[in-house]
């Protein structure tokens, strides 16, 4: 099954059908998770920048998922707004529990980068070395905002999601969407200059 953003009604029929076989198998499941989990991993990456926070919260959205799929009714809704759904509550419980604490640290953004990739050039080094210092730096600004504006500047500019679909994600309205993802960047404009 094709994993872009926008899926066809095709393949939203077909992703129908494996959620309706992962109601009843754990190999359906499976498929499932096989198919979500990197997307799903890459979000809380990115709304989190601590990659042992992320596996985690990653193995719980999936472990929640399959001990609720039999409860799960389709709604002609790609099954990925409801993963994203969980992600985005465990985060923010995460983060509720921690007393709104976000720290990222180095280390934690150096694991992002495939050492392999640039073991041989120092140049390509420092470059990407830069990139995750321009990231924690975004990443602390955009954790200082209201979660809910953190939910919508994730899912639009790292998950590169259209409105509709952070319609389906959010359960709000697009108008709403709209005006939350304005206000974020404007806030988030003015926190970094």
């Amino acid at each position: 099954m094709k994993t872009d953003s926008l899926i066809t009604p095709g393949q939203l029929k077909s992703e129908e059908e494996l959620v309706k076989r992962a109601q009843h198998t754990p190999q359906a499941f499976g498929e499932l998770y096989e198919i979500y989990y990197k997307r799903i991993f890459n979000y809380a990456l990115k709304r989190t920048a601590n990659v042992q926070l992320s596996l985690d919260i990653t193995s719980v959205t999936f472990l929640k998922a399959f001990s609720q799929i039999k409860k799960y009714r389709w709604r002609d809704v790609p099954f990925a707004a409801w993963l994203y759904r969980i992600a985005s509550n465990e985060i923010n419980d995460h983060y509720r529990r921690e007393g709104g604490r976000r720290v990222a640290s180095i280390e934690s953004i150096a694991e992002l980068a495939d050492t392999s990739d640039y073991a041989d050039e120092i140049n390509q080094a420092e470059e990407e070395f830069s990139r995750y210092e321009e990231f924690v730096l975004l990443h602390k600004k955009i954790s200082e905002l209201p979660v809910i504006y953190q939910e919508v500047i994730a899912l639009k500019y790292f998950e590169k999601k259209k409105i509709r679909e952070m319609v389906k994600i959010l359960g709000k309205k697009e108008g709403t969407i709209k005006s939350l993802l304005h206000r974020g960047v404007e806030k988030l404009r003015e926190k970094m200059q």
